[in-house]
Formats: C-alpha cells, sequence, structure tokens
C-alpha cells in the first residue's frame, strides 16, 4: 500500500500532534519534516556548510535533544530558505512518503511541494498569538520575543522564494484554536478514512 497523508502548516499550530495522532491511529509511519531542517540548521551553528549538512544527516542528527529549542527553530527557517538545502532533503522525504506501508507527513510543503500526490492534504492553522503561547509554554523565554519570532517566522516561511508556506487548493483546513487539538484529529481521521473507503490506497 502506497498511502500519503500530507500535513503543513505554521510553527506550532498542532500539526505534530494531529501528524502523530492519525499516523498511530492508522498504522503509518511519520515524518516530522522539520525536524530535518532544526537539524541542518544545528549543524550549520556547529560550522558545517548548510548543503553539506543536509546532504549527511544521520539518524543520530535527527534524534538530538535540542531540537526542540525556540534557537533551533529559528536555525530551521534560516536554512529552509536555501534552495540548495531544500533540494537536497526533497528525495529523502519523496521516497519516505510513497514507500510501502503508508505514511504521514507534516511539515510546510508537503502538500504543494513534496507530495502535490498525497492521498489526504490537511493544513493545520492559528492565530500567531495562540501558537506563540503554546511556544512559550513549551520553551519558555519572554514571552513578546516569543510571539515576534513566531510573526518573523511566519513571514518567511511565506514569503520565500522556494516552496513558500502555502496552503494546497484541495487542502482540509483545520484550527484548533476552538475545538482544542485533540478534538481537531476526528475531522483529519475522517478525511483519511474517506480516502481509504475510496480505494486510493
Amino acid at each position: 500500500m502506497i498511502f500519503t497523508v500530507a500535513i503543513d502548516g505554521p510553527a506550532a499550530a498542532g500539526k505534530g500532534t494531529i501528524s502523530r495522532a492519525v499516523a498511530q491511529q492508522f498504522g503509518l509511519r511519520h515524518l516530522d519534516t522539520g525536524l530535518l531542517y532544526r537539524a541542518v540548521g544545528a549543524r550549520v551553528a556547529n560550522g558545517d556548510d548548510p548543503v553539506a549538512a543536509a546532504e549527511g544527516l544521520t539518524p543520530e542528527d535527527l534524534a538530538r535533544g535540542d531540537l526542540r529549542s525556540l534557537a533551533a527553530g529559528e536555525a530551521a527557517s534560516r536554512v529552509a530558505v536555501m534552495p540548495d538545502v531544500r533540494a537536497a532533503l526533497v528525495d529523502f522525504q519523496r521516497r519516505f512518503a510513497r514507500a510501502e506501508g503508508g505514511a504521514v507527513l507534516d511539515g510546510r510543503d508537503i502538500g504543494t511541494v513534496i507530495c502535490p500526490e498525497a492521498e489526504v492534504k490537511l493544513f493545520v492553522t492559528a492565530s500567531p498569538e495562540v501558537r506563540a503561547q503554546r511556544r512559550w509554554l513549551e520553551v519558555g523565554g519572554d514571552k513578546d520575543e516569543v510571539l515576534a519570532q513566531v510573526i518573523e517566522r511566519d513571514r518567511r516561511d511565506a514569503e520565500r522564494a522556494t516552496a513558500p508556506m502555502v496552503a494546497a487548493p484541495d487542502a482540509l483546513l483545520l484550527d484548533p484554536t476552538e475545538m482544542g487539538i485533540s478534538t481537531a484529529v476526528e475531522p483529519a481521521a475522517r478525511a483519511i478514512r474517506e480516502a481509504f473507503g475510496q480505494g486510493r490506497a
């Protein structure tokens, strides 16, 4: 079975929680593609060349304990605008997405660039204030600074020349702000069940 669920959206919108939940529910492999860029950013911060870092990523790089930090997120956003870095990581993501057994990938350009042929596409979003509050609870620091960083990262991700963050035209839009992330899992799961039922897997 080849079946891809593409889940996109800005930082701290809840796409990771939804992705992990539906991957577990349907027995699909899961890839947080943001970790790839965070790992590259971390290696660049240690002096590595960005493209060499992207081409040489190892499982150990993806298992680093500091990849969820605010600094790692900022580093990821900076290297993600580099076309050569993105190109180096595209093949890895596509192979993961279309391998036998099915997969859920979450990121910012999965449904538009990496896997436009994905059987299910979701775009998860929330206001900058809500996302900044979630990120602040996760990483701490100054609330106003966290909000400013969230807004700046949104701008970079949406305005970059290569693979900007936009919802695919056929993506299901989810905003967990009012319903809560756990409740938002159900419409995501429903879309996957419907795609399975249409015999596209």
